[in-house]
């Protein structure tokens, strides 16, 4: 039996639509501006955040084996098929590289310049989101729990 806490990856997921909201006005509004770059930096911040606090969840939930790296949990997660859309893994695997530069080395981060993912992630975290809510579907059933 798997305990998996539905509940809270909702609400882990829930957070996709403003930090996709935060990435498509960095990308729109994009003037190499200080404001942007911080938008944009807490942006991916989060998205990394998001996808790993997940990834977790279900490793831990379906006791997956045990992830040494934050790639690694994604690892898994594309070996366990929760998703496989094109280009999802490879987008998230370089998600997962900009921790620490946005983490512990962000005093020479680059925030005069849009960053690649900051224009792409936008769809590939809204895939990531249905992926996760589907696989949790076909392996627990449809049934959310209410407490």
């Amino acid at each position: 039996m798997y305990y998996v806490n539905r509940k809270q990856i909702e609400n882990i997921l829930g957070q996709i639509p403003d930090i996709v909201t935060g990435l498509r006005a960095a990308a729109g509004s994009w003037d190499g501006g200080t404001l942007m770059g911080l938008v944009q930096e807490r942006s991916l911040h989060l998205a990394i955040e998001v996808v790993t606090d997940v990834g977790s969840c279900l490793i831990d939930g379906f006791i997956m084996r045990d992830a040494g790296s934050y790639e690694d949990i994604i690892s898994i997660i594309h070996e366990e098929k929760v998703f496989a859309g094109p280009g999802i893994y490879e987008r998230m695997i370089e998600l997962v590289a900009l921790r620490k530069p946005l983490v512990q080395d962000y005093y020479v981060w680059d925030r005069s310049s849009l960053h690649s993912l900051t224009t792409v992630l936008p769809e590939v975290l809204e895939h990531f989101a249905a992926e996760v809510r589907t696989y949790l579907d076909q392996e627990l059933g449809t049934d959310l729990p209410t407490s």
